[in-house]
């Protein structure tokens, strides 16, 4: 008997996934616990529109993200941070800094987590900073630490 699992299943599948089982397997465990239904047409019609959905999706991200990285790529963004008399910075300039400065700069919203900074900036200077929006995709741009 084919069904579509609703749920991973150990030793016969992951979520999605449409398996061959006997069908006392299929009748006794699956169907009761509602880990899997009968692949008829409807069945196998649903999952291919909803991987195809995902897929969509997912390449909307991928658009959205090339957009943003396009937007950001070559940016300088300054920040001014208050020193002591010998110049040294009080604190530093973080990640949250750098986003909400960003955020500014080109009207969007970017998530402090995304920023891949070494350490925090401690000195004044111009550092180039890396954005990983996606897995595949990132931008580099410039911050100036000012007084």
């Amino acid at each position: 008997m084919k069904v579509v699992l609703l749920s991973d299943v150990k030793g016969q599948g992951k979520k999605g996934s449409i398996i061959d089982v006997s069908d006392g397997y299929a009748r006794n465990f699956l169907l009761p616990k509602k880990l899997a239904i009968i692949a008829d047409a409807k069945a196998e019609n649903e999952l291919k529109n909803r991987e195809e959905a995902k897929k969509f999706r997912i390449e909307e991200e991928r658009r959205a993200a090339l957009a943003v990285a396009e937007k950001i790529n070559g940016t300088e963004i300054t920040i001014s941070a208050p020193h002591g008399a010998d110049g040294r910075l009080y604190g530093s300039v973080t990640a949250k800094d750098i986003a909400a400065e960003l955020q500014k700069k080109i009207g969007m919203e970017i998530d402090k987590r995304k920023i891949n900074l070494q350490e925090n900036i401690r000195a004044y200077g111009n550092y180039s900073v890396e954005i990983r929006l996606t897995s595949e995709i990132s931008a580099k741009f410039v911050v100036a630490v000012k007084d």
